[in-house]
C-alpha cells in the first residue's frame, strides 16, 4: 500500500498530511500537522510576503518534512494557494519554501484548488449521484464547487478568504455596522456571478470544508476544538449559522475567544469567514450545510494515488528488466511466461501491502525472482529451485547490488517446496530485515507462479479485502479464472503459514 504526503500552504495556515492508500479500503492517515502562519496578512496588506512570514513558513515546512520523511512516502506534492498567487515576491518565496520542504512547492490556480477540494471530499465521503455544492472558505479565497453524477461539474474561486476580508474591511473590534455592511456588499458582488452561473437548481446537499466550517460546527455543537473529530458530517441549519454569526459579530475578540469551539486564533477571523458562509447559504436558498473534515490535502493524496505516483519504485528499471530477461533466455526460460508471472507478482505486491508492509524497493526483488525462478531447469528439473538459487547467486547481474542478488536468489530457492529453515545456507546468510522480507515475499511469489495458467494473460488487476482473519483477492479479469483459482489454492497453504490468514480468489463482478 503506497504512502503519500501532501502539504497545503494556505493564506492562514499550513497543513500536512501523510497517508497510506489502498484500493477498496479507507485511507489510513499516518501523520498530520497544522500551523497557523497568517501568510496572507502581509500580502493582502502590502502586496508581498514579509520576511518574517517567509521565515516562519520555512520553519514549519522543515518540521513537516521531517515528519513525512520518516514514513517512507513514495510521492509528495506541496501546493501554495491564494496568498502566493497574489504576492509579488513569488519566486523568492517558492525557492525558499521548496528548500525547506525538501520538495518542489507549486502555486495552484483557484480552479485546481476547487478540483482538489472536491476530490478530497469524495475520497473521504463519497456523494454518489447527489447534486452537491461544496463551500471551502480559506484565508485568501473561497472555493465553491458543484458536483453531480459522481463527478465534478464546475468550480469557482473568489477572493473571499477570511484573512483577506478582515484586512480589507474590519478595522474595529467589534466591527462597526458600516464595516460589516461594506464587507457584505463585497461578498454579495463576488458571489453573484457564481449564483447566476449555477442557476436556481435544487441542490440535494451542501458541504462546508476548512477551518471556518469546522469552527461553526463545533460552536453549534458546543464542543471544544479538542473534540472536533466528533463533528465530521454534522448538519448545521442556516438558521443556526445566522444566529451564531450575529452573536459573534457583536462580540469583541476577547468575547469571541470565550465561545466554545471557536479557538483563540480562529476568533480573530471567524466573523468574515462566517459572513461568506452565511451569504453562500442564503443566496443559494440552502436550508442547511454539512461539515466535512476533508480538504485540499486529502484531494492531493487521492490525486497522487489515482495517478499511481511512486509505482515505478516497486518495478524494475528498464535496464534491470532487460538484464533478467536476457538471463532467463540464456537458461531457456520462456520470456512471455516469465513476464506473466512478474505481472501477477507486481499486482500481488501492491494489493497485499496491508499484510507485508515492505518498502516499494522490495517489489523489484519479487519481480526479478519471478523472471528467474525457473532458470534451474537448465541444469535439471529435479530440485530445480535449488539449481535456480545456485545460478542466480553466482551470476553477474549488472543493475543489482550484491544484497539484492542474494535476496533474489533466495526467493528463487523458496518458490516451491519447503519454507526457510535456520539450517539452510540460503537463509543463514541474510540479515534479520532480509529474512523478514524473504519470508513475506515467498507466498506472493508462489501465488504468482501458480496463478499463471496457459498462454493468455487474463488478470488485469487485483484488489485485496482483509476481514475477520480472511483475505479475499478480488480479480478483475477478461475471462473465467477457474484455473487461476485452482493455482491459488495450491499456494494458499504457504500463505496461511506465513500470514496466519486464509486466502480466497474471487472474480470481481
Amino acid at each position: 500500500m503506497p504512502r503519500y504526503a501532501a502539504i497545503d500552504i494556505g493564506s492562514n495556515s499550513i497543513r500536512m498530511e501523510a497517508a497510506e492508500v489502498a484500493g477498496g479500503q479507507p485511507t489510513r492517515v499516518l501523520a498530520s500537522d497544522r500551523e497557523v502562519t497568517r501568510l496572507g496578512e502581509s500580502v493582502f496588506r502590502n502586496g508581498a510576503v514579509s520576511e518574517e512570514a517567509i521565515k516562519a513558513t520555512c520553519a514549519v515546512l522543515v518540521r513537516m518534512a521531517a515528519l513525512y520523511r520518516k514514513l517512507a512516502v513514495v510521492g509528495v506534492r506541496a501546493v501554495a494557494t491564494s496568498a502566493i498567487r497574489d504576492t509579488r515576491n513569488q519566486r523568492e518565496f517558492l525557492e525558499r519554501a521548496s528548500e525547506a520542504a525538501g520538495t518542489h512547492v507549486e502555486i495552484i490556480s483557484g480552479r485546481e484548488e476547487a478540483r482538489l477540494i472536491h476530490l478530497g471530499v469524495e475520497s473521504v465521503w463519497p456523494q454518489g449521484e447527489r447534486r452537491v455544492l461544496i463551500c471551502d472558505i480559506g484565508g485568501g479565497s473561497a472555493e465553491i464547487v458543484a458536483s453531480q453524477d459522481n463527478g465534478l461539474h464546475t468550480g469557482f474561486s473568489k477572493p473571499l478568504g477570511a484573512v483577506r476580508l478582515r484586512e480589507i474591511f474590519l478595522k474595529d473590534d467589534p466591527p462597526s455596522p458600516r464595516q460589516l455592511h461594506q464587507m457584505q456588499e463585497f461578498i454579495e458582488d463576488k458571489l453573484s456571478s457564481v449564483v447566476r452561473r449555477l442557476g436556481p437548481a435544487k441542490w440535494e446537499r451542501a458541504i462546508g470544508t476548512s477551518a471556518t466550517a469546522s469552527a461553526v460546527a463545533a460552536a453549534v455543537a458546543r464542543l471544544p476544538r479538542s473534540r472536533r473529530d466528533e463533528i465530521d458530517r454534522l448538519r448545521i441549519s442556516t438558521a443556526q449559522v445566522r444566529k451564531l454569526f450575529w452573536k459573534l459579530a457583536g462580540l469583541s475578540l476577547a468575547g469571541r475567544r470565550k465561545v466554545t469551539g471557536i479557538g483563540p486564533r480562529r476568533a480573530e477571523i471567524i466573523v468574515p469567514g462566517m459572513a461568506v458562509l452565511l451569504t453562500f447559504l442564503e443566496r443559494f436558498h440552502l436550508p442547511a450545510i454539512y461539515y466535512s473534515r476533508a480538504g485540499v490535502r486529502d484531494g492531493v493524496i487521492a490525486d497522487l494515488a489515482a495517478r499511481n505516483v511512486g509505482a515505478e519504485l516497486s518495478r524494475l528499471t528498464r535496464e534491470q528488466r532487460r538484464e533478467v530477461e536476457d538471463m532467463g533466455r540464456r537458461y531457456g526460460v520462456p520470456v512471455e511466461h516469465a513476464r506473466s508471472v512478474a505481472h501477477i507478482a507486481g499486482l500481488l505486491f501492491t494489493a497485499l501491502h496491508p499484510l507485508h508492509r515492505l518498502p516499494p524497493a522490495a517489489g523489484k526483488l519479487l519481480e526479478a525472482a519471478a523472471h528467474l525462478l525457473d532458470v534451474g531447469h537448465y541444469i535439471s528439473s529435479s530440485s530445480h529451485h535449488k539449481h535456480s538459487y545456485y545460478v542466480v547467486a553466482n551470476s553477474d547481474m549488472p543493475g543489482f547490488t550484491e544484497r539484492e542478488r542474494v535476496l533474489v536468489a533466495a526467493l528463487c530457492r523458496y518458490h516451491r517446496k519447503a519454507l526457510p529453515n535456520p539450517v539452510h545456507t540460503a537463509f543463514q546468510s541474510l540479515a534479520p530485515e532480509e529474512k523478514r522480507a524473504l519470508t513475506v515475499l515467498i507466498p506472493l511469489l508462489r501465488l504468482a507462479d501458480n496463478m499463471v495458467r496457459g498462454p493468455e494473460r487474463r488478470i488485469e488487476s487485483l484488489t485485496c479485502r482483509v476481514q475477520n482473519g480472511e483475505v479475499t483477492l478480488l480479480v478483475h479479469s477478461t475471462g473465467d479464472i477457474d484455473l487461476e483459482q485452482w493455482g491459488a489454492e495450491r499456494a494458499a497453504g504457504t500463505f496461511q503459514q506465513v500470514f496466519n490468514r486464509t486466502l480466497t480468489l474471487v472474480r470481481a463482478r
